[in-house]
């Protein structure tokens, strides 16, 4: 068959899926500018902070300036990855409110991508870029010798992060198939906790750090860090990064498929 008229696989049709939105959202580029440009200014007002911080004391509980500044930056691209890529999962809620899920349900095509693909966040342009700057920046400041297999180590761990993030924002909004809430409290609150993990967990209490382990928002970007850095004990766990992944990504596909199994539609 010539390529011209085979059909697309599972990846071709959700980049096509995403790059339709894409261009729906880039006819208004004005707004598009303004939405990466507002991202990009809150985004370095929070690294003000860090900086603020790190004027007073070189050290923060064994955490140099840059290696903070790292684990900000893994945290920045997977937030930005996650809005470009899997934006349609923050729409869950209105979709199995309003009923529009029934039209994905006659698709012969993968209902979860379907939601994921729905929409592209563009702000998520923004987080990529200070995500990716900080990472480059810090890359040369950090001490880590880096080797091509340290450098296959830090890919692992920075995908691991993108999937953790990713498998949050899917799991923590599939769970409007049992709160039947035009909007999702629980996923605005696991994502805005996301923002404590932005720094080294020793600076929280006990029982913050094990609530950051447990979400896990800590494997966003903390212990993929930590694991890079070779930060003790939080090395040994962040090496468990890859598993989480996996095991977050295979939690959020479980309860989206248990909830799509007891969406009832919104009638007539």
């Amino acid at each position: 068959m010539d390529d011209r008229f085979r059909p697309p696989g599972t990846l071709g049709l959700y980049r096509r899926l995403l790059g339709a939105h894409l261009r729906a959202v880039l006819e208004y580029r004005a707004d598009a500018l303004l939405t990466v440009a507002a991202t990009v200014l809150g985004q370095l007002a929070g690294l003000v902070f860090v900086v603020t911080i790190f004027a007073q004391t070189p050290v923060l509980m064994g955490w140099t300036r840059w290696e903070v500044l790292c684990v900000c930056g893994m945290v920045m691209l997977a937030e930005g990855i996650g809005s470009l890529f899997c934006e349609g999962a923050w729409q869950l809620s209105g979709m199995v409110n309003m009923g529009a899920l029934d039209y994905f349900l006659i698709r012969p095509y993968p209902v979860v991508l379907q939601v994921t693909g729905s929409a592209v966040g563009v702000n998520g342009l923004g987080n990529v870029l200070i995500g990716v700057s900080l990472l480059g920046l810090s890359a040369g400041r950090i001490e880590v010798a880096w080797t091509p297999l340290t450098l296959l180590w830090a890919g692992v761990l920075l995908v691991s992060g993108v999937l953790v993030k990713t498998a949050l924002s899917l799991g923590t909004n599939a769970l409007a198939f049992w709160l039947l809430s035009p909007s999702n409290s629980v996923a605005v609150s696991v994502h805005m906790l996301g923002d404590l993990a932005r720094y080294p967990l020793t600076v929280y209490g006990p029982g913050m750090r094990s609530l950051l382990t447990v979400i896990p928002v800590a494997f966003v970007g903390y212990f993929p860090a930590a694991a890079l850095l070779d930060k003790g004990g939080s090395a040994t766990i962040g090496a468990f990064s890859p598993l989480v992944a996996v095991a977050a990504t295979g939690v959020a596909l479980a309860l989206f498929s248990r909830g799509l199994r007891r969406y009832e539609s919104a009638g007539n």
